[in-house]
């Protein structure tokens, strides 16, 4: 008998190469493959990558709210210091070292997971079923049905069998099952013919198509983070949208994003309708409620080419290349505001933030020069609030009872003194920092507020001015997005759902039927095997069992 190559004698002296076996640089790369291309490793790595997810959701990023961060940064500095600091990078965690490694080690898990089972897949498929089993009576629903015929010779009785046999992977064949007919000896020497077939193959596809469509779904999301942009701007009535960095509000992009590949076209939103729902419509409750939002546009490509489009509520505009969507709305009060000597020093539309349904709006309007103030040069801010509807409480304030302009009013506080604008620090202009401001009107000082209707002239208090309200035009809040990765994300997540649903629904199944030679005819053996759970396959053994003998 011949020995193994590592055969050890008692000496302790085994060939030089089995001696340096799983030792090196290659063996331990070997096994650290091993463990990553594991399936176990790759659910790990997923379980970790929703884990590391979770730290974006409670602090600011940088990508999705800059000025978050930098609320976070004034209000928490030294524990800003630590959660900014490499490798934590906690206002960057979907790009930070740490999430991009666990990001590409489940990748790379994925793919040698997977292509281990393509190649196998592909074997098993074009190899033919296994062959049937010696016994088959641990088997499930194994039955046997005894066929006598001593009158028959050996010959006749082979030939009987056969054409059994036959009938039953005709059968099989017609119910999408793979078949392979075969013919042995048993162990006590008697002559077996029998079918193998074998069905189910759909549901090994369905798993691989599921993990190729996630490792699909990963590299779209890849691709999307870093050529994708997302830009935001209101524009007012009248007024124009360019696409172009500067003109955007906000603008976030990938770090792969460049800004000279925006197509070059502007739209100008020449009108924005919304219906409400109106008392003669009928409704109990819900008036006041928006119906439909419009927007008509003016689209003016680079080549000079002008057209009409419009974008609705989950209807955006696609004629520009990148989809724009509409995603609020609201009023910008026109002000045009003079000095004491009627110069205008402020003549333009201002956005004003609806506060609830029947766009009850807050703004400010900050003037940094022009107006004087006891006899020197001074900044004004003016808070305020707009009511479409104005209509008056009991504890004598104002609010607005239908979102419509049926009866607008605009109130404003005036504050004078540094506004701050000239510290160099960024300020919102939807807010107003009063630390260093003197207020003239409002409750604060008991004095009357300011309010204008529309084309009405007040004056400013202590001789300053006035100030006029021109008109109240609409203003479109627009979002641009562009995502190269939409469309492969979505048929990834699709395959992956078909692949899921294939993978749990389709059984895999292995029928044979068999007829072992007697002295007096044949046995004729019906058994099936399930690869999983499959609590039908007992019955639907007895189905091929009742139409083959039909057949017969």
């Amino acid at each position: 008998m011949l020995r193994p190559d590592d055969y050890d004698d008692g000496s302790g002296r085994v060939r030089p190469e089995i001696e340096k076996q799983g030792q090196g640089i290659l063996s331990w790369v070997r096994w650290f493959w091993r463990q990553l291309s594991s399936m176990r490793v790759a659910l790990l790595l997923l379980l970790m990558l929703a884990v590391a997810a979770v730290p974006g959701s409670l602090v600011p990023q940088r990508g999705a709210d800059p000025n978050g961060v930098e609320q976070f940064k004034v209000d928490n500095p030294e524990l800003f210091k630590v959660l900014d600091a490499f490798p934590i990078q906690a206002f960057d965690v979907y790009s930070s070292v740490w999430f991009t490694a666990i990001y590409l080690l489940l990748f790379i898990s994925l793919i040698g997971c997977i292509i281990p089972r393509i190649t196998h897949h592909i074997k098993a498929l074009r190899a033919d079923p296994a062959k049937t089993p010696a016994q088959l009576r641990r088997m499930v629903g194994y039955t046997e049905f005894q066929v006598q015929n001593p009158e028959a010779s050996v010959t006749e009785r082979e030939e009987t069998a056969q054409r059994v046999i036959a009938k039953a992977a005709e059968l099989l064949s017609g119910m999408r099952y793979r078949t392979s007919v075969q013919e042995t000896v048993s162990r006590a020497g008697a002559k077996e013919f029998s079918v193998s077939a074998e069905r189910g193959y759909l549901r090994e596809t369905g798993n691989l198509v599921f993990h190729v469509g996630l490792v699909g779904v990963l590299v779209s999301v890849a691709i999307g983070a870093g050529f994708s942009f997302n830009a935001q701007k209101a524009v007012v009535e009248g007024e124009s949208l360019v696409n172009s960095l500067i003109d955007y509000d906000s603008f976030t992009a990938g770090r792969f994003f460049d800004p000279a590949h925006l197509e070059p076209f502007r739209v100008k939103l020449d009108d924005l309708s919304v219906d409400y729902v109106e008392p003669e419509d009928g409704f109990a409750s819900g008036v006041g409620i928006a119906k439909d939002f419009r927007a008509t546009v003016s689209v003016t490509r680079a080549d000079g080419t002008e057209y009409a489009d419009s974008i609705r509520v989950n209807h955006p505009m696609r004629s520009t290349g990148a989809p724009i969507f509409l995603v609020q709305n609201g009023y910008a009060p026109k002000l045009t505001v003079r000095n004491s000597t009627g110069e205008v020093v402020f003549s333009e539309s201002t956005l004003f933030i609806p506060q609830d349904l029947n766009l009850t709006s807050v703004g400010v309007i900050k003037i940094p020069y022009g107006l004087q103030h006891n006899g020197e040069a001074t900044q004004v801010g003016l808070r305020g609030f707009f009511y479409p509807t104005v209509a008056e409480l009991e504890s004598g304030a104002f609010a607005s009872s239908y979102p419509d302009l049926n009866k607008p009013l605009l109130t404003l506080d005036v504050f004078v003194g540094d506004l701050g604008i000239n510290s160099g620090i960024p300020q919102s202009v939807y807010s107003l920092n009063t630390d260093k401001l003197q207020q003239l009107t409002g409750r604060q000082v008991e004095k009357q507020s300011l309010a204008l209707a529309v084309g009405e002239t007040v004056d400013l208090p202590e001789g300053m001015g006035t100030i006029t309200l021109e008109a109240v035009p609409r203003y479109a809040a627009v979002e641009l997005k562009q995502d190269p990765s939409a469309r492969g994300v979505l048929v990834s997540a699709l395959a992956s759902i078909v692949g899921l649903l294939a993978s749990l629904f389709v059984p895999r199944r292995r029928m044979w039927v068999k007829a072992q030679l007697t002295d007096n005819g044949f046995t004729l053996q019906y058994a099936g095997l399930a690869r999983g759970d499959d609590p039908s396959l007992e019955a639907a053994v007895a189905h091929i069992r009742s139409q083959h003998l039909a057949k017969l």
